[in-house]
């Protein structure tokens, strides 16, 4: 953590964990290959927030069965994250702790949403909490991770990723990295999970 944006964890944080449902998941029907692997420092993580007292937001996909990102709707997707179907749900090994804020995304047939602050009330929830540094993981990179963080550095948010907390669908080779060169070129930080604990 030697950057200068790096300063240790302290009022004005938060945690926001993006779209580490089930459907992304192996097994899932949009899984992203090694995406379970993001969930141990995603609870070292939340542990430390929680312990230090600072606020733990999560966001997910929830989508009508027509929503029009599936393809049978003409979107590019499997149909994924339908309400009322277990794929909609956080795995049970992810430790969200009580009172975490979730973020229900895509909620509308016609309206597709990657960002977490597309349609939600995140960011007057981050807002309220007096939230000026956000950290963030989850999946996948180079897609709702991606926009999420576009959007809140241009809400002027200083965004922190963390690098080993999150992964990349890769539909086309690159993609993952190409969407860390944009975060970055937004003003995101890159460190991994483990330097939050140095």
């Amino acid at each position: 953590m030697n950057d200068a944006r790096m300063a240790p964890l302290q009022r004005g944080d938060a945690l926001l964990i993006v779209d580490v449902q089930r459907d992304f998941l192996p097994g899932g029907s949009l899984a992203v290959t090694g995406g379970d692997r993001v969930i141990e420092p995603l609870n070292r993580c939340i542990a430390l927030f929680t312990r230090l007292g600072l606020p733990v937001f999560a966001t997910r996909d929830a989508h009508p069965d027509d929503h029009c990102s599936f393809r049978d709707q003409g979107g590019p997707w499997p149909p994924h994250c339908v309400v009322g179907t277990p794929g909609v749900g956080f795995p049970p090994a992810l430790r969200l702790p009580d009172g975490c804020f979730i973020a229900s995304k895509a909620t509308r047939a016609d309206e597709e949403a990657y960002s977490g602050f597309a349609g939600t009330d995140l960011e007057r929830r981050l807002r309220h909490q007096r939230v000026h540094r956000l950290f963030v993981g989850g999946l996948a990179t180079d897609y709702c991770v991606a926009q999420t963080v576009r959007d809140a550095c241009q809400r002027g948010l200083a965004v922190v990723v963390l690098r080993d907390a999150t992964a990349a669908v890769d539909a086309e080779p690159g993609d993952g990295d190409r969407a860390i060169e944009r975060m970055a070129a937004e003003g995101a930080v890159f460190v991994p999970s483990t330097g939050l604990f140095d």
